[in-house]
C-alpha cells in the first residue's frame, strides 16, 4: 500500500547511487546477493538477541535491495537476475520470523509459525498472479520497471520492514505484532485471490 509513495520518495537518491554503482562497475546481482546475505546476518543477529544490531541491517539489506533494480536498469536489466532478486527477497523476509521464533521459543514459537503461514498467503497469491498475468500477457502500468506483473496490497515491502523495525525496537511485543500483521497479510491475500479470480475468469 505504501511502496508507491515510498519509491517516489527515495527515487532520486537511489537513482543517483546507482549510477555511482554502475559506474564503478559494481554488478545488479553483486548487490542482490550482498543484501541478501546482510539479510541473514540481521536473522541472525536477532536469533542472537542482539535485535538493534537486526535493525540496523535489515535496513542496510532493504537498501541493497532499492539499489540492485536501479542498478541493472543503468545497463541491461535480466530475467536472471529478476528471478534471484525476488527468490531471495522471499527468503528474507521468512528467515525474520524464524529468527524471533529462535531467540525467545516459549513466547515466540507460535506468533512466529502464525506470520510464516501468512507470509505464505500473500507470497503465493502474488507468484501465482505474476504467473497467469505473463502467460495472458499482461502489464503493470503502476510498476513497469519490475521484472514481474507486481500486484500491490494491504501489505507490501515497506509496511513489512516497518514491520520488522518495531520487532526489533520492541521485541517484548514480538507476539502481538506477529499476530496483527498477520491479520493483515490474510486481508491481502484475501484481496489478490479476489483479483485474480475476477480478472482470470
Amino acid at each position: 500500500m505504501l511502496d508507491r509513495h515510498a519509491v517516489a520518495l527515495l527515487r532520486p537518491l537511489v537513482t543517483a547511487a546507482a549510477q555511482t554503482l554502475a559506474r564503478a562497475g559494481v554488478g545488479a546481482n553483486a548487490i542482490t546477493l550482498l543484501g541478501f546475505a546482510i539479510g541473514l546476518g540481521a536473522a541472525l543477529a536477532i536469533a542472537l538477541g542482539a535485535f538493534l544490531t537486526g535493525a540496523a541491517l535489515i535496513l542496510l539489506s532493504r537498501l541493497c535491495d532499492a539499489l540492485d533494480g536501479a542498478v541493472a536498469r543503468q545497463s541491461r536489466a535480466t530475467d536472471a537476475g529478476g528471478f534471484l532478486d525476488i527468490a531471495l527477497d522471499f527468503v528474507f523476509y521468512a528467515s525474520i520470523p524464524l529468527a524471533f521464533a529462535l531467540a525467545v521459543p516459549p513466547a515466540n514459537a507460535l506468533p512466529a509459525a502464525v506470520l510464516l503461514a501468512a507470509f505464505i498467503g500473500t507470497s503465493s497469491s502474488f507468484l501465482a498472479f505474476a504467473t497467469f498475468a505473463a502467460k495472458r500477457g499482461m502489464a503493470s502500468l503502476d510498476w513497469p520497471d519490475k521484472s514481474l506483473y507486481f500486484l500491490g496490497g494491504l501489505t507490501e515491502a515497506t509496511e513489512t520492514l516497518a514491520v520488522f523495525l518495531a520487532m526489533c525496537l520492541w521485541p517484548q511485543h514480538f507476539a502481538p505484532l506477529a499476530y496483527g500483521f498477520a491479520v493483515l497479510c490474510a486481508i491481502t491475500t484475501a484481496s489478490r485471490i479476489r483479483w485474480g479470480w475476477r480478472a482470470f475468469q
